[in-house]
C-alpha cells in the first residue's frame, strides 16, 4: 500500500506549497488537501485505515486556554481515538506552551510555520511515516501474539554434543547465551544458541552472519570464536568467555579519567580493526565491550555488523535494531551507514564513562532518538571540559564533521596525553558545524528506559538568521517576505 497523506489548511497557496514538496517526497503516494471547513466534517471518522499522516496547519493561539486555538481544539476532540494517523502540526502562531500541549494531546510533531523549510518538512514527514510503519508492525504483532510458542523459544532442552551447560548468562530476542564447558577445549565458553527451531535458510543466517564477521577478525581486541554449527534445527556459536564481565558492569563502579581514555583508545583501536576489514559494528554499547583479565577490551556481538560494500539487509522495514541510547543520528534516520556510525556510539560511551550518565534519556525510544538527531551536543562539566573537543569530534550530528576514522581518534587521544605530559590541556574548541535541524524519522525498542526520565524538546531550534537576508526563495516557504534584500 502506498503512502497516504492528508493536508488541512485554509490557505490555498500554502496548501499548494505543501502539495508540491510532499509530492516530491512521496512521488508514488496519495496526497490529498482540504480546507479547514471540510476537515470539520472529516475529522470525526478519520483513521489510519485511510490516512498514514495528517498534516494540520492551524491557529494555536497565545496559550493552551486561548479560545481561538482551533488546532488544540481539534486535537482534544480526536485524542481518545486509538486509530488516528500520525498528526504533524504546522502552527500559524502559538508558543512553547501550546507546543507542549499539542504534543500532550497526541501530535507527533509541532512545527512553527514561520520556521518551516522544505528540508525540515521532508524530514518531519519521514519521521511520521516511520512511526506509522512501526504502528502497523505492532498491530500485526498483536494479531499473532496468541499464536503457540515455538518449543525452541523455551530453555535449552536437548544438550549439544560436546558441551555441558552450566547456567544461563544472557538472552536476546533471538538467542540464549549459556556458560558451558567445552569437552574438546577443556575450558569454559559462552555458548550462544538460537531460539528458533526453523531450519529455513534465512533463519540460519542469524548466527552464521555473526560467525562469518568475527571469523574474519582474528585479533586480540575481538572475541574469539571456537565453534559454529546447527543442531536439531538451531544454530549455535561457541565463543570466548569473559569472567570479568562487560564495560556496563565496570561503569557502575565509576571510572577515573585516565581509565576512561584508555578504554576509549582501546575501543577505537578495535574499531580500526573492524573497519579495516570492511565492516562496521552497528551495535556498539557497554554490554558489547568485554573485559579481559589484563583489563584490555574485546568487542562482542557482531549480529548487526554490516559489510561497508553492502550485503544482506538485516533490519525489517519500519524497525531499527540496536540500542537507542547509542544510536547515531543517521542510524536513527534510517540512512545509509558507514563506519562513522560506530564513532558516534563510541562518543556516547565516552560521555557516559566520564560523567556516569547517558547524555540523552527519555521515556520512550522516540524521545531518546529525537535527541540524537536534534538536541545540542552534550556539554561536560567544568572539571572535564578539556575533553570537550574530543567528545564533540565524536558526536557531531553530521558525520562529515566527526573524525573520519578510528585512527584519528587514537591520534587525538595520543595528542591529549602528550599535552598533559608537558603541563598543557587539550584546546577547548567547539566544532564549527553548520548543521540542518531535522527531526527524527525512526523508532526502536527501548525496554530499559528508567521511569521518570526527562522528556526532550521535540521542536527544532530556529536556524540562525544571517545579517543580510538573500532574496526570498522557495526554500523559505510561500509566505516569505517579498521585501528581502538583494545581495
Amino acid at each position: 500500500m502506498g503512502t497516504r497523506l492528508l493536508i488541512v489548511d485554509r490557505n490555498s497557496r500554502y496548501r499548494e506549497w505543501l502539495l508540491h514538496h510532499l509530492g516530491a517526497l512521496c512521488p508514488e503516494g496519495s496526497i490529498s488537501a482540504v480546507d479547514s471547513g471540510e476537515f470539520e466534517r472529516l475529522y470525526q471518522t478519520l483513521s489510519r485505515a485511510e490516512c498514514d499522516v495528517l498534516v494540520m496547519v492551524a491557529r494555536f493561539g497565545a496559550s493552551p486556554e486561548d479560545p481561538t486555538s482551533e488546532g488544540l481544539e481539534w486535537l482534544r476532540l480526536m485524542r481518545d481515538r486509538a486509530s488516528l494517523p500520525q498528526i504533524v502540526v504546522v502552527a500559524e502562531d502559538g508558543n512553547e506552551l501550546t507546543a507542549v500541549r499539542a504534543l500532550q494531546l497526541g501530535a507527533a510533531d509541532y512545527l512553527p510555520k514561520r520556521l518551516l523549510t522544505p528540508e525540515r518538512l521532508r524530514t518531519t514527514i519521514k519521521l511520521a511515516l516511520r512511526r506509522a510503519e512501526l504502528r502497523a508492525a505492532e498491530d500485526e504483532s498483536a494479531e499473532t501474539a496468541e499464536a503457540p510458542t515455538l518449543s525452541g523459544e523455551r530453555s535449552l532442552r536437548d544438550p549439544l554434543p560436546g558441551y555441558t551447560i552450566r547456567k544461563t548468562i544472557g538472552e536476546s530476542e533471538k538467542a540464549m547465551v549459556y556458560l558451558a564447558t567445552s569437552a574438546s577445549l577443556g575450558t569454559d565458553v559462552a555458548l550462544k544458541v538460537s531460539k528458533s527451531e526453523h531450519d529455513e535458510a534465512n533463519q540460519r543466517q542469524f548466527l552464521a552472519r555473526e560467525h562469518s564477521a568475527i571469523s574474519a577478525l582474528r585479533h586480540p581486541s575481538i572475541v574469539t570464536i571456537y565453534d559454529y554449527g546447527v543442531y536439531h534445527g538451531r544454530e549455535y556459536l561457541a565463543m570466548e568467555y569473559f569472567p570479568r564481565g562487560d564495560l556496563k558492569a565496570r561503569l557502575q563502579r565509576g571510572l577515573l579519567e585516565h581509565d576512561t581514555l584508555r578504554y576509549v583508545e582501546q575501543i577505537a583501536r578495535a574499531l580500526q580493526v573492524v573497519h579495516d576489514a570492511g565492516l562496521f559494528h552497528r551495535d556498539l554499547k557497554p554490554p558489547n565491550v568485554m573485559l579481559r583479565e589484563n583489563d584490555t577490551i574485546a568487542l562482542i556481538d557482531f549480529g548487526l555488523a554490516r559489510n561497508m560494500k553492502g550485503g544482506v539487509q538485516s533490519t525489517r522495514r519500519g524497525v531499527l535494531r540496536g540500542s537507542p541510547y547509542y544510536m547515531s543520528p543517521e542510524q536513527a534516520l534510517g540512512e545509509e551507514l558507514d563506519s562513522r556510525t560506530d564513532l558516534y556510539s563510541l562518543g556516547i560511551m565516552f560521555y557516559e564513562m566520564l560523567t556516569g550518565r547517558k547524555p540523552y534519556t527519555g521515556t520512550s525510544a522516540i524521545e531518546v532518538l529525537q535527541q540524537h538527531v536534534n538536541a545540542p551536543l552534550p556539554r561536560l562539566p567544568a572539571h572535564l571540559e578539556h575533553h570537550q573537543f574530543l567528545l564533540d569530534s565524536l558526536l557531531a550530528k553530521a558525520r562529515e564533521h566527526r573524525f573520519a576514522n578510528a585512527e584519528q581518534v587514537v591520534e587525538a587521544i595520543s595528542g591529549m596525553r602528550a599535552l598533559r605530559k608537558v603541563g598543557k590541556e587539550a584546546p577547548v574548541v567547539p566544532l564549527a558545524v553548520d548543521l540542518p535541524l531535522p527531526v527524527l524519522e525512526a523508532v526502536s525498542d527501548l525496554s530499559d528506559v528508567p521511569e521518570g526520565a526527562v522528556v526532550p524538546e521535540l521542536t527544532p531550534a530556529p536556524a540562525p538568521v544571517p545579517a543580510e537576508s538573500p532574496v526570498a526563495t522557495d526554500r523559505d516557504g510561500p509566505d516569505a517576505s517579498p521585501s528581502a534584500a538583494v545581495a
